[in-house]
């Protein structure tokens, strides 16, 4: 039952933020950037549900727009760090040896260092866009995905069908492909659907700190750095993109913890 119900609130959470960055992609009531100083800071109303920014610009509209650039920076982030993981977990947990101690040397360093640290020292270097998140944030969580693939491909190469591949004659890398990859399926799901929420509120926080998406593209963490100077007079401007990163990290949370339930052999 708990896990039906995380599974549909998950889901739902999850397909209300798809939805939305899907339609923005089409339309928006407003112009995400576009600027009207006559209608500056208006509250919440029958024309701007979510009310206006300091600039006049109608913050569904924005939110809206922010929701596409995140999930499509997450999503993206989430391909790169797996295929940046899965090869170097398979690489390493499956040949063993010199490569196993010298990738897992290199990525236990990566691991050292936070994941949000790691990618606010890269963008230092190559500075704030939307493609530089990416690479940052593929960097920084890809060696997590390595030592999940490490650790399922370590118990994977002594088993029986392994060896019945390499009996039959198979080469190691067509038994690493066909064998071995199709049984790390299930815990990288789990920590896809996990990680979608990380990167998330990882460029958010990029995005805040102003080494993420460059104004005036919207996005919700500089939404949220723009509203600090009006907590108080406009407290619409902070709530709109913070409730949007909250219900998206439960939704993932959510998600996640169902999936690793359901997809538990043990269960």
């Amino acid at each position: 039952m708990r896990v039906r119900l995380n599974l549909l609130l998950g889901g739902t959470l999850i397909g209300f933020v798809l939805a939305m960055a899907a339609l923005a992609a089409f339309w928006t009531p407003f112009s995400p950037i576009g600027v009207n100083l006559r209608r500056r800071l208006r509250p919440p109303s029958e024309m701007h549900w979510l009310g206006t920014d300091e600039f006049g610009r109608d913050v569904l509209s924005r939110l809206m727009a922010g929701a596409a650039t995140s999930v499509s920076v997450a999503l993206v982030t989430v391909v790169v760090a797996l295929v940046l993981g899965v090869l170097i977990g398979l690489l390493a947990g499956f040949f063993r040896g010199w490569a196993d101690r010298l990738l897992m040397a290199v990525n236990d360093a990566l691991l050292a260092f936070p994941g949000i640290l790691l990618a606010l020292g890269l963008l230092a270097v190559i500075g704030p866009s939307k493609w530089g998140i990416v690479f940052a944030l593929g960097i920084a969580y890809a060696p997590t995905v390595a030592r999940v693939v490490r650790g399922s491909v370590l118990s994977l190469r002594e088993r029986e069908f392994i060896e019945a591949s390499r009996a039959l004659g198979n080469s190691e890398l067509y038994t690493l492909w066909r064998h071995v990859l199709p049984n790390c399926v299930s815990p990288l799901t789990v920590l896809a659907t996990l990680m979608f929420g990380w990167v998330v509120l990882s460029e958010s926080a990029l995005s805040f700190l102003g080494l993420g998406i460059p104004p005036p593209a919207p996005s919700w963490g500089n939404m949220l750095a723009a509203a600090r100077p009006h907590l108080e007079s406009a407290t619409w401007l902070s709530i709109a993109p913070g409730v949007m990163i909250a219900l998206c990290l439960l939704g993932t949370n959510l998600l996640g913890d169902a999936l690793r339930d359901l997809l538990d052999p043990r269960r």
